[in-house]
């Protein structure tokens, strides 16, 4: 008799995942980036100027190429989907209650945290300056007009994400009135889509490099010295930020949402938000995990995912009142019902017109800052360790976003086809 063989098939072995990789590659450079901190501190400014800083400048502006063609042609997609007009306002008018409940409740957070905590308590030397130049920002009235584009190409050419949003509404809106002569434009709209989705494909494969430099140049040039003299500060805003992921876990769960296919699903996005720190960089990938991998309805995700990018920010919330209660207790300011008042509307008002870009909540913390009468110049003592924290707030974001994207799919029972 012949013997049997004895070879066996060889065991598939399976492919790492793009979330793995980029957060092999966070690793990595924030130990490159401590490495050239503590024992290079010579070389990193050439290093950061020529190498660091222009790959990771490059990388962002790579996968924000696809941002607007996304955005756009994929509202109008799902807009089409819906069946009048109508049920666009009802969309709209329960994701905006949504948001403001979360929302509000993520600057509440904030500011019971840095109460509790006090991080300003220890810091000391910090005195006002008597006169502090401050660049007014729009009134609300004028922010909610600024949204009413002009010209719609100038909007998508500019990147305004949230006139680009309007402009793809009334679009959207004007293809279902048209008929099936808006057929063609819809077919466009899917070819722009499609292929956005192809390039976003291949950004990502160096999408690794990207975060890696990113970081590195963040680490090499601050280092963990300012960490640690903002330790409590730091402490604070991530116990803030953890507490509202859980609350929002336990949304998912009263909803029967599955929030450990929830986030698995959106793994890539959160370690894509981690490392660039931007909303709206992570936006495409967001969608595409929504979608493909946690099966959210097509009608919803590609209505309100973007529409959260380009309003909802919890990071922003938590950190607006977090911020300026710590600045009030570095100054010694005394904290009155009307301050905390002023902080908590101005801090809610603030994070809803927060660009989806690193940095950007520091910029906008001159108008809350100045409606609590605080100092301005308080900013200074935050902002280096900002980019630092930028990372776990725009995990909230997306976060948050998306949550709330799920909260408006139980609201609005799925219609027959």
């Amino acid at each position: 008799m012949e013997a049997p063989s004895q070879t066996q098939a060889p065991a598939q072995t399976r492919p790492i995942s793009l979330s793995t990789v980029i957060l092999a590659s966070l690793a990595l450079g924030i130990g490159f980036g401590a490495v050239l901190n503590l024992y290079f501190p010579a070389s990193i400014p050439t290093l950061d100027r020529y190498l660091l800083d222009p790959v990771g400048r490059a990388f962002l502006r790579l996968i924000q190429f696809v941002v607007i063609p996304i955005v756009f042609s994929s509202l109008i997609l799902g807009l089409t989907r819906i069946s009048n007009a109508a049920q666009v306002g009802r969309y709209a008018a329960k994701l905006l209650t949504s948001y403001l409940f979360t929302s509000s409740i993520a600057v509440g957070l904030g500011l019971i945290i840095c109460t509790v905590l006090k991080p300003g308590a220890g810091l000391t030397g910090f005195t006002a300056i008597a006169e502090t130049q401050v660049h007014q920002n729009q009134s609300l009235v004028d922010w909610l007009v600024s949204l009413v584009p002009v010209n719609p190409l100038e909007a998508l050419s500019t990147g305004n994400l949230l006139q680009t949003i309007f402009s793809a509404a009334l679009i959207g809106v004007g293809i279902q009135f048209a008929g099936e002569k808006g057929a063609s434009f819809v077919a466009l709209m899917e070819s722009v889509y499609v292929i956005s989705e192809k390039i976003l494909s291949l950004i990502l494969y160096i999408a690794p490099v990207g975060v890696f430099t990113l970081i590195s140049s963040v680490i090499a040039t601050q280092g963990f010295e300012l960490i640690a003299k903002l330790f409590v500060y730091v402490l604070g805003l991530f116990i803030s930020t953890l507490i509202m992921i859980s609350l929002y876990t336990l949304i998912l769960l009263v909803l029967q949402a599955k929030p450990g296919k929830f986030f698995q699903s959106l793994a890539p996005s959160l370690s894509l938000a981690f490392g660039t720190a931007s909303s709206n960089a992570a936006l495409p990938v967001v969608l595409q995990n929504a979608q493909q991998e946690y099966g959210l309805r097509e009608d919803i995700a590609s209505f309100a995912i973007p529409l959260g990018t380009a309003l909802k920010r919890d990071g922003s919330a938590i950190l607006q009142g977090f911020n300026a209660l710590f600045i009030a207790q570095i100054y010694h300011v005394p904290l009155t019902a009307e301050l905390l008042l002023a902080i908590a509307l101005s801090s809610l008002l603030v994070s809803f017109s927060t660009p989806g870009v690193p940095g950007s909540a520091i910029i906008t913390m001159a108008t809350v800052l100045g409606a609590a009468g605080l100092p301005v110049e308080g900013i200074a003592i935050v902002a280096g360790v900002d980019r630092l924290t930028d990372g776990f707030k725009t995990v909230l974001n997306v976060i948050g976003n998306v949550t709330n994207a799920v909260i408006l799919s139980r609201w609005e029972p799925e219609m027959p086809i």
